[in-house]
C-alpha cells in the first residue's frame, strides 16, 4: 500500500460490512480496488471480515497486480475457516500459474502454498510441477520454496509426485537464488524427515560454492549452513572448500560472517597442515572483532558465539584481548559476557593489563558486575598459577577500599585460591579476618569460616572468632551451619582444649536436638560417632588433604561443546544448549488428520461455533520440526503483506489458541440480563506455562453479533491482552468459546493490591459492555516456584513475623496428603515438607507470583476431619487475601 492509503483504517459508520459488500460488487474497477484495501485494512487492525469472502474473491478476476495480491492476502488469512468457498478460488490460481507475467505465476504457486487445505493441495500439484521447470528463475525460486510448505502438509504426496527430485534438480540451476531456496526447501524437508532427503557429494558441493559467490545474504546463509554439514573426503579437499567460502568472512551480515566461521571451523578439524591452521585464525579474527561494533543486540550474540569459539580455538582472537574490554556505555549483560571471554583469553603475556582492567571494574557502580569482576580476578589465580600472586595483590587492595560486597566477594575467591594453591599464600589471613564483622552473606560467611576451620593451628584466637559466629548459629542459613560444624570439628581436631571442647558440644547440640535439616542433623550424627568411637579416624576423615582444585573456565563438556559448534549462528549458540533443550522435534512422518492441521495450520483460525457452549477448541500448536535460523536479531510479528507481495517465504502463524479447559463452567461475569442477550462467561487460567483469559461467548439476542473486541483496564498485576479476541460471527442461539493469551506487567495500577479485573468487551452491533472479574492467584503462579528446603528455611527465617498471615477454612476437608499435594502441585504450588503436630498434618509448599514474589505457605489439617488452617509468609503480605481466595476456589472445585 502507498504512503496514501492510512484512509482506509480510519472509522467507518454503522454499517461497514453491507457498505462494503456493496463496494466490492461495483461495475467500477477503482471503487472495487478501494474496497478490498477497506477490507484488508480492517483484517489488519483485526475486524471479522470472513462474510465478504465469496465477494472479495470475484475480485481475483483482474489484470491489476496490486489488486491481485491484496485478493490473495486475504484468501490466505481466510480459506482456513471457510475451506467450501476457498475451492471457487482454485481455478484462478491454476488460470494464473500459466499467467504471462512471471511475478503472477509465481504470486499464484506462493499463495496456493499458504493455503492449508487439503481439497486446494490436491489442485497446487500440478502447476507447482510446472513452475518448478518454469523458464523464470523468480517463478522457480518461489516454486522451491512452495513444495518445502507443501512436504509439511502432506509429505507422502511430494513425495508420490517426485517434488524432492525435482528440488534437487534445481541444485544445478544456473540462477543462483533457485539454489539456494532449493537448499533451504531440502534443509527444511530433511530436519521433518526420517529418512535422508539431502545428501552433498561432490559434484553438488561444487555446484554449491559456485552459487554461493552470487547469492543474495541469506541465501549464502543457507548454502553456508548447508555445507557445514558436510564431511569433507581428505585434508587437501578441506582445504580448498575453506579457501573458496573465506572471503565470506568479509560480508556486512553478521549472519553470513557467523555461519562462515562455523563452516570453516568444522573443516578445520580435518586440515592438518599447522600453516594452513594458524592462517585461518588470523583471518577469523577481524571479522570475529568487527561484530563487536554493532548495535548491543548483535554484540551479545556475537560474544555468545566467540565464548564457544575461544573455548575450541583459544588462538584465534588470543592477541585481541583488547576488543573485550568493557565501555562505560556497554549494556550489562554485553558487560558481563566480556568479562567471561577475558578470563578464557587470559595469559601469562597479558594478565598484566587484565588485572588493571578488572580492578577498574571492582570500583563500578553496578552491583553484580562488580562481584562478577572481583570473581574474574579469583578466576584468573586459578588459571594462572604464575598470575596467583599478582591476583592476591590485587584482591587485597579491594579489601582496603572497605565496601562490603567487595570485600565478601575477594574473600570467596580467595577461599578457592587457597583450595587451588595450599600453604602459599596463608600470610594474608590476618587481612581477612579484620573484615569478619563486616560480612553478612551466605557464602561470604561460609567461606571465612571455612578457612579459618582450615588453617586454626595458624590462626591464634581461632577458636574466638568462630564463637563469634556460632552465638546466632541457629538463625544462620544452612550453608553458613554446615561449614560451621565442620569447621568447629576441625579446630577441636587440631587443639582438643577445653574452649574448642566446650564449642564442639555447643554445635552438636544445636546441630542435632535444635535443628530440622536432615543434612545438618545427619552430618551431625557421623562427626559425633567419629569423635566419641574413635578420634584418630575423626583426624583421617575430617583433616584428609583436599583434592586441588581446578581451573573452570572452559566449563562446557567437549562433546557438547563440539555439537553447539556445529550450531554457530542459531539460539542454540546463545543459549549454549543443544536444540533438543529448547525445542520439541516432531517428525510429521505421517497424513495429518484435519483437526492435527488445524492445530499446526499457518492461518489464523477461528474457534468452533454451535448452538451450544463447546467442550474443547484447539490445542496448542506443536513444532513440526527445528531447523535453527540465524540468531542476529529476535524474529518480527508475522508480515502478512510482506508473505504475499513476495520477501518473505515464511508462512503466516496465529496466534496460539490453546486447549478451552473443562470441568468446572466458567463464572458469568456479563448476564444476558445485562448484555441485551449477550451473555459472557469467563475466568483466567493458566496453561503450559501461558496466562489465558478464557471465554464463553452466547448470543442468546435475536440478531447477528460479530466485530468482537476486548480491553483491560489498569489492574495490580499488569494483565492485558496479547492479539485479537477470536470470537466469529454469532448467529441468535450459537455460543463460541475462546481463549485470549495474556501478558504480566503491561499497565499495572497504582496502589494497594486488589483482584479486581475490570474488562470492556464490544461489537459491531452493541454498545461497550463493562464489566469486574476476579484475578484468581492460582494461575499466575509460575512453573519455576519451587524451592530447595534449606532456601525454603532460609527464606522464611529471613521475613519478619508481621509479614506472616493466618486464615482458617472450617468448611474445607482434606481426604488425602497425596491427593491434595497433586492438586496443588497442578497449581504450581509445590511441596517442600511434612510434619506431624499431634494429630494433624502440616504441609510446606512454595509458590511464585509475578516479578518472582516467593509465597512460602504452611498448611494444617487433619486428615478425613472438616477444618483447614492455612498461613502464608510472604515479602509482600498484601497479597494474601488474593491467595486465601485461590486456595477457597482450588479446594471446593
Amino acid at each position: 500500500m502507498s504512503g496514501h492509503d492510512s484512509k482506509y483504517f480510519s472509522t467507518t459508520k454503522k454499517g461497514e460490512i453491507p457498505e462494503l459488500k456493496e463496494e466490492l460488487n461495483s461495475q467500477y474497477k477503482d471503487k472495487r480496488k478501494d474496497a478490498v484495501k477497506k477490507v484488508i485494512a480492517a483484517m489488519t487492525v483485526g475486524k471479522d471480515v470472513s462474510s465478504l469472502f465469496t465477494d472479495v474473491v470475484n475480485c481475483m478476476q483482474t489484470e491489476n497486480l496490486e489488486l491481485k495480491k491484496l485478493v490473495y492476502l486475504y484468501l490466505i488469512n481466510y480459506a482456513k475457516s471457510q475451506p467450501d468457498l476457498a475451492i471457487l478460488a482454485v481455478n484462478t490460481f491454476v488460470k494464473d500459474s500459466q499467467d504471462p507475467n512471471p511475478l503472477i505465476r509465481a504470486l499464484a504457486v506462493r499463495t496456493m502454498g499458504c493455503i492449508r487445505v487439503d481439497k486446494i493441495t490436491e489442485y497446487l500439484c500440478d502447476p507447482l510441477q510446472k513452475c518448478l521447470k518454469d523458464d523464470d528463475p523468480y517463478v522457480r525460486k518461489t516454486a522451491a520454496i512452495c513444495v518445502a510448505k507443501l512436504f509439511d502438509i502432506n509429505a507422502e504426496l511430494v513425495e508420490d509426485r517426485g517434488f524432492l527430485e525435482a528440488l534437487k534438480d534445481l541444485i544445478s540451476d544456473n540462477n543462483p537464488m533457485v539454489v539456494a531456496n532449493a537448499v533451504a526447501a531440502l534443509a527444511e524437508i530433511q530436519e521433518n524427515s526420517t529418512s535422508p532427503v539431502f545428501e552433498i557429494n561432490s559434484t553438488t558441493l561444487t555446484k554449491l560454492l559456485t552459487a554461493l559467490n552470487e547469492c543474495t545474504e541469506w541465501g549464502q546463509v543457507f548454502i553456508l549452513d548447508a555445507l557445514s554439514r558436510y564431511k569433507a573426503t581428505d585434508p587437501r579437499e578441506a582445504e580448498n572448500i575453506v579457501e573458496r567460502v573465506t572471503p565470506r568472512l568479509q560480508h556486512a551480515n553478521c549472519a553470513v560472517v557467523l555461519s562462515a566461521v562455523k563452516m570453516i571451523l568444522q573443516q578445520m578439524e580435518l586440515i592438518t597442515s599447522t600453516d594452513v591452521i594458524r592462517n585461518l585464525c588470523k583471518k577469523m579474527a577481524p571479522p570475529l572483532v568487527t561484530l563487536l561494533s554493532a548495535e548491543p543486540e548483535i554484540q551479545y550474540v556475537a560474544l555468545r558465539n566467540i565464548n564457544l569459539i575461544v573455548q575450541k580455538r583459544p588462538t584465534i582472537l588470543a592477541h585481541e584481548i583488547k576488543v573485550f574490554f568493557c565501555k562505560y556505555n556497554d549494556p550489562i549483560y554485553v558487560k558481563m559476557e566480556k568479562l567471561e571471554i577475558m578470563i578464557k583469553l587470559a595469559s601469562d603475556r597479558n594478565i598484566d593489563q587484565v588485572l588493571l582492567e578488572f580492578k577498574e571494574y571492582a570500583t563500578e557502580v553496578d552491583v553484580d558486575f562488580v562481584r562478577k569482576a572481583v570473581r574474574a580476578i579469583g578466576r584468573c589465580a586459578i588459571k594462572l598459577e604464575r598470575a596467583a600472586e599478582r591476583c592476591i595483590s590485587v584482591l587485597l587492595e579491594l579489601i582496603k577500599i572497605k565496601v562490603n560486597y567487595v570485600v565478601q566477594e575477594a574473600i570467596i575467591v580467595i577461599k578457592d585460591i587457597f583450595r587451588r594453591y595450599p600453604n602459599t599464600y596463608e600470610s594474608i589471613i590476618a587481612t581477612l579476618c579484620e573484615s569478619l564483622d563486616t560480612l553478612d552473606e551466605p557464602e561470604a560467611k561460609a567461606s571465612m569460616i571455612w578457612i579459618i576451620g582450615e588453617y586454626a593451628e595458624r590462626i591464634d584466637n581461632a577458636d574466638e572468632l568462630l564463637e563469634s559466629f556460632l552465638e546466632n548459629f541457629p538463625e544462620e542459613p544452612a550453608q553458613v551451619q554446615l561449614q560451621l560444624l565442620t569447621a568447629t570439628v576441625k579446630l577441636f581436631l587440631k587443639k582438643p582444649t577445653d574452649g574448642p571442647q566446650h564449642m564442639i558440644q555447643v554445635v552438636l547440640n544445636n546441630a542435632t536436638v535444635e535443628t530440622d535439616n536432615p543434612d545438618l542433623r545427619d552430618r551431625a550424627y557421623i562427626y559425633w560417632r567419629l569423635l566419641s568411637t574413635d578420634p584418630e579416624a575423626a583426624k583421617d576423615v575430617v583433616l584428609a588433604e583436599k583434592p586441588v582444585i581446578t581451573d573452570d573456565s572452559n566449563q562446557l563438556d567437549p562433546s557438547l561443546l563440539d555439537e553447539l559448534l556445529t550450531n554457530i549462528a542459531t539460539l542454540s549458540s546463545v543459549y549454549h544448549k543443544p536444540p533438543e533443550a529448547f525445542v520439541t522435534r516432531l517428525k510429521t512422518t505421517v497424513q495429518k488428520t484435519e483437526d492435527e492441521d488445524y492445530i499446526e495450520g499457518s492461518e489464523t483460525g477461528y474457534p468452533e461455533t454451535s448452538g451450544n457452549p463447546v467442550d474443547g477448541a484447539a490445542s496448542p500448536p506443536a513444532t513440526t520440526g527445528y531447523v535453527p535460523k540465524p540468531a542476529v536479531a529476535p524474529a518480527p510479528v508475522p508480515d502478512l503483506l510482506g508473505d504475499l507481495m513476495g520477501s518473505d517465504d515464511a508462512a503466516i502463524v496465529p496466534v496460539d489458541e490453546p486447549t478451552a479447559p473443562s470441568g468446572r463452567p466458567l463464572p458469568v461475569v456479563l448476564p444476558a440480563s445485562k448484555g441485551q442477550g449477550l451473555q459472557i462467561s469467563a475466568q483466567l487460567t493458566r496453561q503450559d506455562g501461558q496466562v489465558f483469559y478464557s471465554m464463553l461467548l452466547e448470543n442468546n439476542s435475536q440478531s447477528l453479533l460479530d466485530g468482537f473486541m476486548i480491553q483491560f483496564n489498569k489492574n495490580s498485576f499488569g494483565l492485558a491482552g496479547v492479539g485479537v479476541l477470536q470470537v466469529p460471527p454469532l448467529q441468535p442461539g450459537a455460543s463460541a468459546r475462546t481463549m485470549l493469551t495474556m501478558a504480566l506487567s503491561q499497565n499495572i495500577s497504582a496502589g494497594p493490591t486488589s483482584s479486581v479485573l475490570q474488562v470492556a468487551v464490544k461489537n459491531n452491533q452493541q454498545p461497550v459492555w463493562y464489566f469486574e472479574d476476579k484475578i484468581v492467584l492460582h494461575a499466575l503462579f509460575s512453573e519455576d516456584g519451587r524451592m530447595e528446603r534449606g532456601t525454603f528455611l532460609e527464606t522464611w527465617r529471613s521475613l519478619p513475623d508481621s509479614n506472616e498471615v493466618q486464615k482458617e477454612f472450617p468448611g474445607i476437608t482434606i481426604t488425602g496428603v497425596e491427593s491434595t499435594l497433586d492438586m496443588l502441585a497442578a497449581s504450581n504450588m509445590f511441596f517442600i515438607a511434612k510434619r506431624k503436630n499431634g494429630n494433624q498434618d502440616v504441609l510446606y509448599l512454595s509458590a511464585k507470583v509475578p516479578r518472582g514474589i516467593p509465597l512460602l505457605i504452611e498448611l494444617t489439617a487433619m486428615v478425613g476431619h472438616t477444618g483447614l488452617k492455612c498461613a502464608v509468609k510472604t515479602p509482600t503480605p498484601e497479597i494474601a487475601p488474593l491467595f486465601f481466595e485461590a486456595v477457597d476456589i482450588l479446594f471446593k472445585s
